[in-house]
């Protein structure tokens, strides 16, 4: 029995109604001093889903390529190819729909001219100006001035208010080959970036960092943000950077060891992303070129690997691309539309919910994809939400973690353009930031 005065023989329950406890204040406490520990741990290594957008793709340029135009006139070009094979290969939403396997008439024009605006409006969602693989090897005056280059012409597209949501550069690894150069190659562009933008770097910014084996390789690029965050007067904790899963070491160590959450640890924070690397990944597995894809085993090991050890971190996962281009003859390009398609909606049910894109070409098929999965699950999912919120039932009981996917199900939808804020609170009585507290954002 407990001892007398230790415990509340008379406690009151959530009507004011006396009830009876055996449990000692003192037991209740240490149980408290405990688990501090790991309360602490918890809200630092799962603060949940960040509230900022997540592009649906992102789409890699050379630095290069960026030699004689800008950013803004890049990403119409890449919008007015785009349009240009829709008018060529499906000129209305009934072919396009054929071609796809989408239901045709009036939900296929609806998520066409959806389309068609966003390629008109906004084609490319993540612009990343690629300093790696798509770059390679050049001398050193030519990538110095390549880096400076691109950094004015984000820093104008960001000043001109057209520059896509985000942007960014894909630097050299952190191996010994290119470490240098690629150190100084991010040098190069964030101090012109931020003397471009007047002591402020732009709030799209994204940095990426590729080939990560070790997790000192992502601890030396923290050591390298907090020096130049010192050294130029930027907020402590304002550069943050992705992971591109590319190599076998970052799934599985040397030690045998999971390695994904120790990247992520050694972020110590500032990592955003993972970006899975079909090619490189399936390359370093042994994989034979002609069948590398985002649907290999090897694909699907890595990216759940990524997915479970990413969950609740706020750290997001974008799956990679295929290189398969739909150019030449319209059969051709359907065939290649046809797979991007299914590729896409294969990651979207997987929630993978960004990817690569490497062609104009995959724009249509892009969007597409993404607006027809968020349209056809619109109404299934505003009506459990409804329910859940007024705690009728409906022919689901979902849970509050359903609640919060669901949420998070039509928020994506409202933030890529393929649902309208107006539909889904006609369709679950619910505005944006009811949408946001569900989703735990």
């Amino acid at each position: 029995m407990p001892h007398q005065g230790e415990t509340d023989r008379e406690d009151r329950d959530g009507r004011g109604r006396a009830v009876a406890t055996t449990f000692t204040r003192t037991a209740r406490a240490a149980v408290d001093a405990a688990l501090a520990e790991v309360d602490r741990e918890l809200l630092r290594r799962y603060p949940g889903e960040p509230a900022t957008r997540q592009p649906v793709h992102t789409v890699y340029v050379p630095a290069d390529a960026l030699t004689d135009t800008t950013v803004s006139a890049l990403v119409g070009d890449w919008g007015r190819q785009a349009l240009a094979l829709l008018d060529r290969h499906a000129p209305d939403a009934d072919t396009l729909a054929g071609v796809l396997g989408h239901p045709q008439g009036a939900p296929a024009k609806d998520v066409y001219d959806r389309v068609r605006s966003k390629l008109e409006r906004e084609p490319v969602e993540d612009l990343r100006i690629d300093f790696e693989d798509g770059y390679g090897v050049r001398p050193d005056t030519e990538e110095d001035a390549a880096a400076v280059h691109a950094a004015r012409l984000v820093a104008r597209a960001v000043a001109d208010g057209d520059a896509p949501p985000y942007l960014g550069i894909r630097m050299k690894c952190m191996e010994s080959a290119v470490r240098a150069r690629g150190i100084r190659t991010l040098d190069l562009f964030l101090t012109t970036l931020l003397d471009e933008g007047a002591g402020r770097l732009p709030d799209g910014l994204v940095l990426t960092l590729p080939k990560v084996t070790y997790p000192q390789q992502v601890t030396a690029l923290v050591r390298l943000a907090e020096d130049f965050e010192r050294e130029a007067g930027v907020p402590a904790g304002r550069i943050g950077f992705e992971i591109q899963i590319e190599t076998t070491q970052a799934i599985l160590g040397a030690d045998g060891r999971a390695t994904v959450a120790r990247l992520i640890e050694a972020s110590e924070g500032r990592a955003t992303g993972l970006h899975y690397g079909t090619f490189d990944y399936s390359a370093s597995c042994g994989v034979g070129a002609a069948y590398q894809s985002m649907e290999h085993p090897v694909a699907d090991h890595a990216k759940a690997v990524m997915q479970v050890a990413a969950a609740g971190t706020g750290v997001r996962l974008s799956d990679g691309s295929t290189n398969v281009i739909p150019t030449g003859p319209t059969a051709q390009v359907h065939d290649a539309w046809r797979l991007h398609h299914r590729l896409v909606r294969r990651s979207l049910e997987r929630a993978y919910y960004q990817g690569w894109d490497m062609h104009p070409g995959h724009l249509p098929t892009r969007y597409a994809a993404v607006y027809t999965f968020y349209r056809e699950g619109l109404d299934q999912a505003a009506a459990r939400l409804s329910a859940y919120v007024a705690r009728t039932g409906g022919d689901v009981m979902d849970e509050p973690a359903t609640a919060k996917a669901l949420s998070g199900y039509l928020l994506r939808g409202l933030d890529c353009g393929a649902v309208d804020a107006a539909e889904v609170q006609a369709a679950s009585g619910l505005d944006r930031s009811s949408l946001d507290a569900l989703a735990g954002r």
